[in-house]
This record gives structure tokens, sequence and C-alpha cells, in this order.
């Protein structure tokens, strides 16, 4: 029986890679199958490629609904957690969504008809959207808080593994574009990844703080046991396990129902909920999906680049976004989330406002301009991976409560699904019409985005899911929680003084300790 290293290692490549595969792969690899000769005479309703006027225009809307129906369903799939996280528990929730995305995944590689593409689409999507909000917060429950970091970051290099995959699948099959099997069988490799996950996932141990909340603090210390490689009778199991009944007690003498997330009472529940809902709002409103989707669109039709040569370079961009994602894998637990998410954030926006220049003035008679805009998509596929994949999942899994974990943690990732179908729906629309513009609107969301981080998200690097709450207990404003969490994430336990004394901070006594 695996234990330590050894099984974390085991659930990373068993469960999180199939899991998060699945959310890159499914959700871009028909942007590079539209274009085919066989998916258009198959589904000529959604064909872009070979009209023109107002019949592509009105053609690209369904091609956008098609192609968006994906992140309803995984929404659809992201608020059944609301229902069954907590009630299942994490295992035999991730295998549902395996289950219901190896069902979507039939349904779609077998369609003779819009409908039943549809349909499928909308199914896996379903299955991706369980994965997408159980699959974090198991990770989470069952990491040390030292390297909690970089256990839960790598769904953002798996997540740029699938877009990669999915790239290089669709180029490679675009040498046979006229059969069938060219989008048949990209549309089935998906069902490796359910049943891999399928069949692994309960080799792995529940999440010991569920179980602690459902009465069974023996089985969650075996299973904390299992995970840190020591007996489930040591004196640090032991410990912890109190924690984590501790801190159910006290927060259950305030018990919160579902409303009461919309309040700001017993531990700021509505500002921990908004900072969920805003992290994953602005991972779409930077404009990635645009760029991941519909890459080859931009550079063949935007950059009037030829078909081979824009499919190359458009599995080139995101092949490069996988190996950005490692970045995070290493600073994320060094550098804290926020200076991440602040790095980032600026970058893309400068890279937006870059690709909106140069691709005003690209095509074939400016060349250099096509090559600044190319290049200005690969530096965002730099800077978005670093902090707006990864590093916003473990965020939402991390604030919220164990108690409402789920609950938070999902409606969170279902505004994410909801903003992306939003997205993915206007991109067709939106480069038809206005082109360069589009890039603009993108640029002026994201600048928010370091700004909000700076004065309203506070840090969790370094702190136990247990801190973390004891924290968001406190009666203090949020820029007194937001500077103590960086301060006690170096290491130090200092509160700042009033705002507007010249005063160096002090150590706090122990009744206004930020974190023990």
């Amino acid at each position: 029986m695996l234990k330590g290293s050894p099984l974390r290692v085991a659930q990373a490549v068993l469960v999180v890679f199939p899991s998060f595969f699945l959310f890159g792969y499914v959700q871009i690899v028909v942007g590079g199958l539209v274009n085919f000769d066989h998916w258009v005479q198959t589904f000529p309703e959604i064909d872009t490629t070979y009209t023109t006027g107002a019949d592509r225009s009105h053609r690209s809307v369904i091609e956008g609904v098609y192609v968006a129906s994906f992140t309803l369903g995984a929404a659809v799939g992201a608020l059944s957690c609301l229902f069954t996280g907590d009630v299942l528990g994490r295992r035999r929730n991730v295998f549902l969504g395996g289950l219901v995305a190896l069902i979507g995944t039939a349904i779609s590689c077998s369609a003779f008809q819009l409908s039943q593409l549809i349909v499928g689409r909308v199914v896996t999507g379903m299955g991706v959207g369980i994965l997408n909000s159980i699959v974090p917060i198991w990770q989470s429950e069952c990491s040390p808080a030292t390297n909690r970091g970089k256990h839960v970051v790598i769904d953002g290099i798996f997540i740029t593994c699938g877009y990669a995959v999915a790239d290089w699948v669709a180029y490679g099959f675009s040498r046979i574009d006229q059969h069938p099997v060219s989008w048949r069988v990209p549309l089935a490799i998906p069902s490796a990844a359910c049943i891999i996950l399928c069949l692994s996932v309960f080799l792995f141990p529940e999440s010991p703080r569920w179980l602690v909340r459902i009465g069974k603090a023996k089985q969650a210390a075996q299973g904390l046991a299992r995970i840190k490689n020591i007996e489930a009778g040591s004196e640090d199991i032991q410990k912890e396990i109190a924690a984590i009944q501790s801190s159910l007690e006290e927060t259950a003498q305030n018990t919160a129902s579902f409303k009461d997330i919309f309040t700001m009472k017993d531990g700021k529940l509505f500002y921990r909920l908004m900072l969920c809902i805003g992290i994953q709002f602005w991972i779409q409103m930077t404009g990635a999906n645009v760029i991941s989707t519909y890459s080859t669109t931009i550079f063949q039709d935007n950059l009037d680049l030829s078909a081979s040569v824009s499919r190359i370079l458009a599995a080139c961009a995101m092949t490069w976004k996988c190996l950005a994602s490692f970045v995070a894998f290493f600073t994320i637990d060094r550098f804290g989330r926020r200076k991440l998410f602040l790095f980032s954030g600026t970058g893309v926006t400068l890279c937006m406002m870059a690709m909106a220049i140069s691709s005003r003035f690209a095509g074939p008679e400016n060349r250099g301009a096509s090559i600044a805009s190319a290049f200005f998509l690969f530096l965002f596929n730099f800077f978005f991976p670093i902090g707006f994949l990864g590093p916003t999942f473990l965020y939402c899994t991390e604030i919220a409560p164990l108690r409402l974990r789920v609950t938070m943690t999902s409606l969170g990732i279902a505004n994410n699904w909801l903003w992306n179908f939003m997205v993915q729906m206007v991109t067709p629309v939106a480069l038809t019409n206005i082109g360069w513009k589009y890039y603009l609107v993108y640029m002026f969301v994201t600048a928010t985005f370091p700004v909000t981080v700076y004065f309203f998200y506070p840090e969790t690097m370094g702190q136990s899911l247990e801190q973390l709450e004891d924290l968001f207990q406190r009666d203090w404003p949020i820029w007194k929680i937001v500077r103590a969490a960086s301060q006690s994430s170096k290491g130090s336990l200092e509160e700042g003084l009033d705002e507007g004394s010249e005063a160096k901070t002090k150590i706090v006594n122990d009744e206004k300790e930020v974190v023990a």
C-alpha cells in the first residue's frame, strides 16, 4: 500500500492528471476540428469556413453555441456538487464525474447530427464540472500546509497539457481531414482519461477533514497516517485530528445555512465567497480562452497565415503555455499566491494591449505587425498560467471554511464556467465583426485584477486550513486581515498599527495574535 510521497505522486498521475487533462483537452479540441472538410460536410450548420457575409455571421453564432455548450454543462456539474459534495464525499464524486464525462465522450464521437454533438458536449461538460470542483478540494484537504501550493497548482500544468495535446492532435489529424476518423478519434481520446480515473480513484484515502466532519475520526486518522507516512496513533496525527475537530466545533456554534453565505456573519462568509467568485471571473476575462480555443482562427483569419502554419503555431503556443505552467509549481510556495496574481495580472494586461495594437496593423502588407501579434500571443501564454490556472483553483479551496468548502468552491467554479460560456459564445462573432478591438475589452477588465488583489486578497501561503479559518473569524476589517495574512505568511505574527501611525509594527499579544 502506497504511503507518503509515493501516494501523492500516484494520486497526481492517476486522478489529478486525468481530471484536469479532460478540462483542457475537451474545452479546446473542437476549435481545431471545425474547419475539417468531413466535419463541415457532416455538420454544415456550423460551417464558417466556406461561407461569407450574413450567412457566415449567422453560422458563427451557431458555432459559438456549440463550442460554449460545454461550459454550460460544466456549470451544471459544478453546481451539482452543492448537493452531492458533502453527501457522497470526495472520492465518490470524482468517480461520478469521470463516469458522466465518459458517457458524454461516447455520445460526441458517435454523432451524426448537430443535436447529438451538442448533447454529448453538454454531458461531457457536466462530468468535467464535477471534477473541476471536487478534485482541488480533495487535494487541498489531503496536503500539508508547507507545500499545499505545489500539490494543487499542478492542476494548471495538467490543464495546459490538455491544451497542447488537443492542438497537436488536431494538427496531426488535419492531414486526413476528409475522413470521419479525422474528428471522431480526437473526440474519443478523452475516454481513456475517464476510464483511468474511474478505475483508480478508490485506491486513495478519502479526505481526512470530510471524514472528521461526518464523525469518522478513526478512519480520518488512518487516512492522514497514509498521507504523512507515519503511525495513525502518533502524536502529530492526533494533534491534527484534534485541530480539525476543534475548528469544526467552534464554527458549529454558529452553524451557517446556505443563505448565510450572502452575509458577513460567522467568519465574513460573503467576503470569502466574493473572493472565490471574483478570481474565477478574472480567469475568463483575461481572454485566455479566446487565445486557447481560437488560436488557429486568430493566426489564419486575423493574421492571414496559411492553414498549416496556423495549426503549427497554435500547437506550439499551447505547448509553450504548458511549459510556462511549471513556473507556478516552483514559485507558489516560495513567493505566495498574491505575488503570482499581481505578476500574472499585470503581464496579461500588457500583452492584451500589445496584441490589440499589433493586430490592428497585421496583414499581408505588414508582416512585421503579424509577427509582433504572434509574439505577444506567445508572451500572453507565458504570463497567464503563472497566476490564473492552478493558483486560482488552489486559492478558492484555501479560503473557504470546511463546512462550506464545497459550496463556495462550487459557486466560484460555476461562475467561472458561466463567464466561459459568454466568452466562447461571443468570440466567433466578435472576431468576425470587430477584430482587433475585441482584445481591448479584455485589456480594460484585466487591468482591474492586480488592483483588487492588492487591496482585498489575503495571502494563504504556509498556513493550515484551520489557521486560515481562525484568521477570518477575527473581528477585524478586511484591510487588517489582508495585512495580517501577508505578515503571517512570512513567519511574522506582527500586526500593523492603525492607518496614519508612523510607529513601527509590534508583536501582537495572545489576545490579538493572527495565527497560532
